[in-house]
C-alpha cells in the first residue's frame, strides 16, 4: 500500500481512523477566467481580511508544522506512523505551495499585511523563526503543531459542513482553495497528535500548550484583521465594519468556536474522537470524485 491510498489504518482499540493523507498536486486558477476583485468575499471587509491573514500565516506556519514532525521522524518506527506523517509533510507542503499563489495575488491586489508573512522569502526571519523553534524542547513545538491543527479541523468541520458558509458569496477559486485545504485538514487531523503521543509526549504539555493558545488565538488574529483592514484605505468604512465584525463574531465561522476546543483539553482526548468520517466521504466525492470539482485542478 502506497502514500496516498485510501486505506484506512486503526487505533490501538481497533476502531477505524482517518486514512492516510492523499499528497494531491493542485494548481489552482486564481483570477481567472475573471480578475479577483479586492474585496474577494462579497461587500463583506471583515471576513475578506481575515481570509487573507489566514492565507498569509499559512505557509510559514506550516513549514513550521512540518519542521515539528520532523524532528521526530527518524525516531518513528511504527510503518503506518510513518505513512501517515510522509503524507502529512506532503499535504501542508503543497498547502503552502498554494496559498503563497494566492498570496502573490492578494498583496498586489491591495492586501500588504500579507507580505509580513513571507517569511520563507526572507532569510534572516526565516532564520529568526527556526531559532525560536529550536529554543524551547521539542515536544512543545511539536504540541503547539498538534494544537493547531485541532484549531484547523474544527474550522474545516465547520467550512465543509454548514451550507451557511458555503453560500457564503465570493470568488470562486478562493472558496475552491478553502474547500481543499479544508478537506486536506480532516485527512491529517491527528498526525501530529499521534508522533505526539507516539514520542511520550507528556499530557500535561499537551493541554498546556492548548491551553495559552485558547486564551489567545482569537484575541490574536482579531489584532491581525485589524491591522490588515486599517493598511487598506478602501476598508477604511468603520460603521460597516462595527456592523460586519459582529455579524461574523456571531456567524457560523466564530461563534462557538472556543467551546468546540475544549474537549482537547480533556485528559486522554483523541482528534478521531470526533468523526468526521462522513464529511470526509461526502467532500471526496464532491471534489475529486468522477466528476468532482477541483479533478481538473489536480496537476
Amino acid at each position: 500500500m502506497t502514500i496516498g491510498q485510501d486505506a484506512q489504518s486503526l487505533t490501538p482499540n481497533g476502531k477505524s481512523r482517518t486514512p492516510y493523507p492523499k499528497v494531491r498536486r493542485m494548481r489552482f486558477r486564481f483570477g481567472q477566467p475573471e480578475p479577483m476583485q479586492h474585496r474577494f468575499v462579497q461587500d463583506d471587509i471583515p471576513l475578506t481580511h481575515l481570509i487573507a491573514v489566514l492565507s498569509g500565516a499559512f505557509p510559514p506556519g506550516e513549514e513550521s508544522f512540518i519542521r515539528s514532525v520532523r524532528k521526530f521522524s527518524e525516531e518513528i518506527t511504527d510503518p503506518v506512523l510513518k505513512k501517515r506523517v510522509a503524507g502529512f509533510i506532503g499535504q501542508e507542503a503543497v498547502h503552502g505551495q498554494q496559498h503563497r499563489v494566492l498570496n502573490d495575488m492578494l498583496i498586489d491586489n491591495g492586501f500588504p499585511i500579507v507580505r509580513i508573512f513571507t517569511f520563507d522569502r526572507d532569510a534572516l526571519r526565516e532564520r529568526g523563526l527556526v531559532a525560536l523553534e529550536n529554543a524551547v524542547p521539542r515536544q512543545v513545538h511539536l504540541a503547539v503543531t498538534a494544537a493547531a491543527e485541532h484549531y484547523t479541523a474544527t474550522l474545516a468541520k465547520r467550512v465543509l459542513g454548514t451550507q451557511e458558509i458555503q453560500d457564503i458569496p465570493g470568488d470562486p477559486e478562493v472558496l475552491n482553495l478553502l474547500n481543499w485545504h479544508a478537506f486536506e485538514e480532516l485527512e491529517h487531523k491527528s498526525v501530529a497528535f499521534d508522533v505526539f503521543r507516539d514520542r511520550g509526549g507528556a499530557e500535561v504539555v499537551r493541554i498546556g500548550v492548548m491551553a495559552g493558545m485558547y486564551v489567545f488565538t482569537i484575541p490574536v488574529v482579531s489584532l491581525g484583521v485589524l491591522a490588515s483592514i486599517l493598511s487598506d484605505p478602501s476598508s477604511w468604512r468603520p460603521f460597516k465594519v462595527v456592523r460586519q465584525t459582529i455579524r461574523l463574531y456571531r456567524g457560523p465561522i466564530v461563534k462557538g468556536l472556543l467551546k468546540e476546543m475544549r474537549p482537547y483539553m480533556r485528559p486522554g482526548f483523541h482528534p478521531d474522537d470526533i468523526d468526521t468520517d462522513a464529511l470526509l466521504e461526502a467532500w471526496r466525492q464532491e471534489l475529486f470524485g468522477a466528476h468532482g470539482e477541483l479533478v481538473d485542478r489536480i496537476g
